[in-house]
C-alpha cells in the first residue's frame, strides 16, 4: 500500500520541533531525517524509531516490536528500528522522550568521516 501524503505531512509536523525534518521515499516506504540524519522509517503508514544497543531495552521493556523485513528467499530479518509507541501522537512529553532516544541512536550510528591521506612520493 502506498504511503499517504497526508500521513507524511503529519509526520513532518509532528517532529518539526526537533530540527529540520525531511522525508525520502525508499523501498516502498520512507526514511525520516532530522537535520540530515535518519532516525525513523515509515511503511504502510506505520512509524518505527531507530534503536541501538543503548536504547533497544527501553523499546523492548514496553513490548514494542522490531521492524522485520522478508527477503526474496523467504528468510526474514530485523532492522534497528522498533514501532513507535502510540502515545507519541497525543502526549508531547512522550513524543520528546522517544524521539530523543531515536535521535541519540542515530547520532551514535553516524560514522565519522575519514580523512583522505596522500601517498608520499619517493624522492631520488
Amino acid at each position: 500500500m502506498p504511503l499517504s501524503s497526508s500521513y507524511l505531512d503529519y509526520i513532518k509536523d509532528l517532529f518539526a520541533p526537533f530540527g529540520v525534518i525531511t522525508i525520502r521515499k525508499m523501498f516502498g516506504g520512507a526514511g525520516v531525517y532530522c537535520d540530515g540524519a535518519i532516525f525513523a522509517i515509515i511503511g504502510d503508514d506505520d512509524l518505527w524509531l531507530k534503536v541501538d544497543d543503548v536504547t533497544r531495552a527501553e523499546f523492548e521493556a514496553v513490548e514494542l516490536a522490531p521492524f522485520t523485513v522478508e527477503f526474496a528467499n523467504g528468510n526474514a530479518g530485523t532492522m534497528s528500528y522498533y514501532n513507535a509507541p502510540d502515545e507519541i501522537y497525543d502526549d508531547n512529553d512522550v513524543l520528546t522522550r522517544w524521539t530523543e532516544l531515536a535521535l541519540g541512536a542515530s547520532r551514535r550510528a553516524k560514522k565519522p568521516v575519514k580523512k583522505k591521506t596522500r601517498k608520499k612520493s619517493k624522492s631520488k
